[in-house]
């Protein structure tokens, strides 16, 4: 969602802000703020970019060393000026920027205005800081403890940042349901929604969790305490092990494609350790529990977007090699209907963020009923990955990129592993299967390196002939149904064309009816598995005049007899084919929305990390 940067020290401000929020503009960019503190406020807000607050700016700001900024993504009130952060309360003597959504902020408005306070804006953030100087007023209390009243009140999820003026050596900050990290460095802050505005001054971090304030002060040790209870709490002290390389385009033009190219280090990585050199795998994260799994009657998937392919792919994977029932649920949905969940079942979250607000709601109902929990997610110590009984991190690397790419490859990685794991422990899996797909697995770096050297031109060739296009259909079968979802959700995400993913058996059942000279069709389409199937139906859109796009094993010639065009990949077990057909897809729908015109790194209306419902 938004993103929040703070710097409280010696140096100026100004400057960390605006560079630590060009590192966060993926999470939010419809607008952006900042506010300035040395017992006098300056800021400036405006709807747009970072690039724009920074023209509005100009070149005179102070070198104040207190200050705070955002970037904002719309929920409450349109993306304008006004609604833009930071705010201020009435008086002007207290600015708050904010993450995150106040469900009960109508009524504590309508409560407000009869105290005659007065708004400006449609945000729900403007009633939070007025909120907080009622509280201040009313029983006269410093900031911290106002802020505190006021968040006992409050309903929903928030990461904030408050400052007074007339105490330019204090910010006060606190988290519900959205993250928040203060960097600690030598007689300095820092104050972020991730690390990365910062780990060029320090790699010490504190996370705060769910729940927990804290009151930052030029001259004091850092003071976290419970929202609820004013308990105190010792703050844990992290070593960083992010580096400023990594969430830098290293000249790439996007982030996206760096991403993409980055996949067979991240996937790897994801391996290292676990894929050992005799080919078997070391999940410490499964065999610290592995009674719980050996004896689970059914595993339940809990994800959204791009994670939520992933575990379709995860439920083939398992229930084929691991012998489990799975159910794959939509996170936003599976708190909502009641779902059966019984003791002994196991709830797996993928989260590329380990943020997600509605996975981390399931997460938490389905501890609430005795599920064993289980995350995958790529933050490490992000709010999933605290609250789960165990888990396997992916190693994908900051992914700053909206679009999400090697997030999804590693994600794949990690529930094959888990699977082939889980089948050779139980018996499930051949022993010659398991070392032989172990063996594929270890080969799948090297094979997907070559694979995007090889496609990269042509697939951009390829986009050219498709960029007028208004809709498109991705079919796959078997393993890559949930490919051919994940391809029409790329699409969609960063080029604005409508795009559907299909078993390619459904074709008949309906949406065959679309099908005319100026509808590409997406076939993800490897020689094992069902090809002969898939090839039936790429006959029947051929009959239709339906253009073709196939993604096929290397030598294919059926196929590519009724393809317009066809990309090929290196010929690996069915259960594989998904990393590698999901990267060709990536790479389609990146040149494509760069012949659009379209912004790949910040499509519109998207955040990267979805932290409220």
């Amino acid at each position: 969602m938004c993103g929040i940067v703070g710097y409280l020290g010696k140096r100026a401000a100004f400057p960390i802000v605006i560079d630590g929020l060009k590192r966060l503009e993926y999470r939010g960019y419809d607008s952006a703020g900042f506010i300035l503190n040395a017992e006098s406020f300056y800021g400036e807000k405006t709807k747009g970019k970072v690039s724009d607050l920074v023209a509005k700016a100009g070149e005179n700001v102070p070198t104040y060393g207190c200050g705070m900024g955002h970037t904002r993504w719309a929920t409450h009130g349109v993306p304008n000026d006004i609604n833009s952060h930071p705010h201020r309360s009435n008086s002007g003597k207290i600015a708050i920027v904010h993450n995150g959504i106040i469900e009960n902020y109508e009524s504590i408005k309508q409560n407000l205005i009869k105290e005659g306070f007065v708004f400006h804006s449609d945000t729900d953030t403007e009633v939070l800081v007025n909120f907080i100087e009622y509280f201040k007023e009313k029983e006269n209390v410093n900031l911290e403890t106002a802020v505190r009243y006021a968040l006992n009140e409050v309903v929903g999820a928030f990461a904030i940042a408050v400052m007074e003026e007339s105490k330019p050596e204090e910010i006060v900050v606190a988290r519900l349901g959205s993250p928040l990290v203060i960097g600690v460095g030598d007689g300095e802050f820092f104050i972020a929604s991730d690390a990365s505005p910062f780990i060029e001054y320090t790699q010490n971090a504190v996370y705060l969790e769910d729940g927990e304030m804290a009151t930052i002060h030029l001259n004091k040790p850092l003071k976290v305490i419970k929202i609820g209870s004013n308990e105190q709490v010792s703050p844990f002290v992290q070593q960083l092990k992010l580096n400023l390389e990594a969430i830098e385009k290293s000249g790439y033009d996007h982030f996206m494609l760096k991403e993409i190219y980055e996949q067979p280090k991240s996937i790897q990585d994801t391996m290292r350790g676990r894929l050992l050199p005799n080919h078997s795998t070391k999940l410490s994260g499964i065999d610290n529990h592995l009674e719980t799994f050996l004896n689970a009657k059914r595993i339940v998937i809990v994800a959204c977007g791009t994670s939520w392919h992933a575990g379709l792919v995860g439920e083939y994977l398992l229930e084929e090699y691991a012998r489990i029932p799975v159910e794959v649920e939509y996170a936003s949905e599976f708190r909502y209907r009641n779902p059966i969940i019984n003791k002994g079942d196991i709830v797996i979250a993928i989260s590329q963020s380990g943020e997600t607000a509605d996975t981390l709601a399931a997460l938490k109902l389905a501890k609430e009923k005795g599920a064993f929990i289980y995350g995958i997610c790529n933050v490490v110590g992000s709010s999933i990955a605290r609250i789960t009984h165990s888990g396997t991190y992916t190693h994908a690397g900051p992914e700053i990129g909206v679009a999400s790419t090697k997030a999804f490859t590693t994600q794949l990685t990690v529930l094959t592993l888990i699977a082939l794991h889980l089948g050779h422990k139980k018996g499930t899996l051949s022993t010659e299967t398991y070392h032989r797909l172990c063996k594929e697995l270890e080969r799948v770096p090297q094979l997907l390196e070559t694979t995007i050297k090889t496609v990269d031109h042509k697939i951009a060739e390829i986009a050219e002939s498709y960029k007028t296009a208004t809709n498109c259909l991705y079919l796959g079968r078997g393993f890559n149904f949930p490919t051919a979802l994940e391809g029409a959700l790329k699409l969609k995400e960063i080029s604005y064309i409508h795009a559907e993913g299909y078993p390619a058996a459904e074709m008949k059942h309906g949406p065959i009816a679309l099908i005319d000279e100026n509808m590409p069709v997406i076939f993800i389409a490897p020689s094992k598995g069902h090809y002969d199937k898939v090839v039936s139906n790429a006959q029947e859109i051929k009959a239709r005049k339906g253009k073709i796009i196939a993604v096929v094993t290397e030598g294919d010639t059926q196929m590519a007899g009724l393809a317009n065009h066809v990309i090929e990949i290196p010929e690996i077990s069915e259960a594989l084919t998904p990393i590698l057909a999901s990267v060709p897809l990536q790479l389609l729908s990146y040149y494509i929305a760069i012949k659009r015109g379209c912004n790949v790194d910040q499509p519109r209306n998207l955040a990267k990390s979805v932290t409220v419902e």
